[in-house]
């Protein structure tokens, strides 16, 4: 369960489309994965879209990927094997379990959307990540903290030691 939630923040992805992602639509050469008929409320089938694994959510899909072949032993099928109904239903427990209320599945990847943007990338860099064809339906899934501007300025900022009174 650790594993599929911390790839679905540095993702983004469905619960269905990590359910059903397989190892053949992994480019190990590039690090991208390739998302087979990706939801899209124009075009039901023939929506595949390539995304990176990289860390960039504080999560390192690649490394969740390398994790998962070799925990299974194999490289063949489909790379989390397991029923999105039956991990949805073990991450509603696990919620209960931690007495966590009112998350659902579905939020991670408002969490990692919103990671994104806190990390620095622009809209069109994040809707390469999610699949969102406009900014108005990716904005619904952003969720910045005010908090993580500081980090995100720091990396910008202009001067060495972010310190404007030793200049």
């Amino acid at each position: 369960m650790t594993r599929i939630v911390k790839f679905a923040v540095a993702t983004t992805m469905r619960l269905d489309e990590i359910c059903r992602v397989e190892w053949t639509d992994l480019d190990v050469d590039r690090r991208m994965l390739l998302i087979r008929d990706r939801k899209d409320p124009r075009n039901k089938t023939g929506n595949d879209q390539r995304i990176p694994l990289f860390a960039a959510t504080w999560f390192d899909a690649w490394a969740l990927v390398t994790e998962q072949a070799k925990e299974l032993q194999h490289a063949k099928g489909r790379i989390f094997p397991y029923n999105s109904r039956s991990v949805g239903t073990a991450f509603r427990r696990a919620c209960v379990d931690v007495s966590v209320k009112g998350l659902h599945f579905h939020d991670l990847r408002h969490e990692g959307t919103s990671r994104l943007f806190e990390a620095g990338f622009a809209i069109e860099q994040v809707a390469l990540v999610t699949g969102h064809k406009d900014w108005k339906m990716l904005r619904r899934y952003t969720h910045i903290r005010p908090e993580a501007l500081h980090r995100l300025a720091a990396s910008r900022a202009p001067f060495p030691s972010g310190n404007l009174a030793a200049e």
